[in-house]
């Protein structure tokens, strides 16, 4: 059947920057499980294990892998998530930007760091969404987001994860501590396919796995109508080299290809 979206749900992801879809991915959960497996067993150029000082277990990630790995452009195409994303954002277009992974083995104790994508990213618009699903239940590992973060009036500065250090230099608010000031932080208990919606801009993170089993991910971030390339300080994550594009261009879409309409 397909997943439907509710006005409700659609208003919520409008003033919040997050809203959960259930069963966004729940049919194709042992594909997106083989696809990760291939992905860690042939990692991309970007993947990384964020290894840390003191930090115990394997906190892998990896990104833009779906032109390579069959089974990720599968599921693109065969989902309802450039339908569902459409609609959360009020857009007629949907346009892929990329895939990421993100695994957490049993045991580790790295968590994700406070950011918002945005920042890494050299595209900009109101009408973005990350869809973060994860492929085994979660419930203390699942991701944390604060609501409304969306709408603050800057961005939140961009870090390297193990390092901590900035990402760029420039005009950012410092990463808040959201549950130290109390911030309305929105996180599910999770079974496997199901999919938090988030906007690019959206505070989030999410604490380390000290479950006895994995915690896989598969996030998948598209873009709409309004959606334009932008200059950075530096070298954007992920970076597509030679991309060629300009300030104020919408993404390419031989590169970046039309979801919806199909």
């Amino acid at each position: 059947m397909p997943v439907s979206v509710t006005p409700d749900q659609i208003e919520e992801y409008q003033r919040d920057g997050v809203v959960l879809i259930k069963g966004l991915f729940a049919d194709h959960v042992e594909t997106l499980r083989a696809g990760v497996d291939r992905n860690m067993s042939d990692p991309g150029p970007y993947a990384s294990n964020n290894e840390k000082s003191g930090e115990t277990g394997r906190f892998f990630d990896d990104y833009c892998n779906w032109t390579r790995i069959p089974e990720f452009a599968d599921v693109i195409a065969k989902s309802d998530a450039a339908r569902v994303a459409g609609a959360l954002m009020g857009s007629e277009r949907v346009q892929m930007f990329h895939d990421h992974v993100l695994v957490k083995e049993p045991g580790t104790s790295m968590a994700t760091p406070w950011h918002s994508d945005g920042p890494y990213y050299f595209v900009e618009g109101r009408q973005t969404v990350s869809f973060w699903s994860p492929l085994d239940p979660v419930t203390d590992a699942s991701l944390r987001l604060v609501a409304g973060s969306h709408r603050w009036p800057k961005d939140v500065l961009p870090t390297r994860w193990a390092s901590e250090a900035a990402f760029f230099e420039g005009d950012y608010m410092p990463i808040p501590d959201p549950d130290a000031e109390g911030m309305d932080i929105r996180s599910f208990e999770m079974a496997p396919g199901d999919a938090v919606a988030f906007h690019f801009r959206t505070l989030h993170g999410a604490r380390g796995n000290h479950s006895d089993r994995r915690r896989r991910a598969f996030s998948l971030r598209l873009v709409g109508d309004d959606a334009r390339y932008v200059e950075r300080p530096g070298p954007t994550s992920p970076p597509f080299p030679g991309h060629e594009m300009t300030a104020g261009q919408r993404l390419r879409e031989d590169w970046f290809p039309l979801l919806l309409p199909a």
